[in-house]
């Protein structure tokens, strides 16, 4: 096994759980997040020797990622429906409070505008800095803060909202 293949598997072992938990993020479809992962891994394979830094890979990779899901959209054609989710999520079973709540995050999550969430998923997953965030999305750091504040302040009134209905309802 040469250098470049020893590199590429190191690369494979240490960030596709990653990489797939973020597309996983961006699709809400595992069979999609794999399929993203495997393009993702194709092209980075194609293009290893243009990485120079091993620190910037996970970003890298990330990057490489959220072009293949935009790609995604440039070659199909969706057909929509009126229904805003695919599948129906089972709340009957949910048997704590905690993944009632992590739930709610998670849906309220989706409902902001990818211009937000996307900066917020990268933050609270991965543990980015607002300056590697930048670099990502190709934003400048300012306005990737501006982002995440927005997205915060999003998530709070969404939140709240949700945290008032429940206690009116169970009046």
């Amino acid at each position: 096994m040469n250098s470049r293949q020893r590199r590429f598997e190191a690369l494979v072992g240490a960030l596709s759980t990653d990489l797939y938990r973020y597309g996983l993020w961006l699709t809400s479809d595992p069979g999609v997040a794999d399929d993203l992962v495997q393009e993702t891994f194709l092209r980075a394979w194609k293009y290893l020797d243009d990485l120079k830094d091993e620190k910037s890979a996970r970003a890298w990779l990330i990057t490489i990622l959220r072009r293949e899901n935009a790609r995604r959209f440039e070659r199909k054609q969706f057909d929509m429906t009126d229904y805003e989710e695919a599948h129906i999520a089972d709340e009957h079973s949910l048997d704590s409070e905690t993944q009632l709540s992590q739930l709610e995050l998670q849906r309220a999550m989706g409902q902001l505008a990818v211009e937000y969430r996307e900066p917020l998923v990268l933050q609270v997953l991965f543990g980015y800095s607002g300056e590697e965030i930048g670099q990502m999305l190709e934003l400048n750091t300012n306005t990737v803060m501006t982002r995440l504040f927005r997205a915060r302040n999003q998530l709070r009134e969404m939140l709240g909202d949700t945290a008032t209905n429940n206690r009116r309802a169970s009046e």
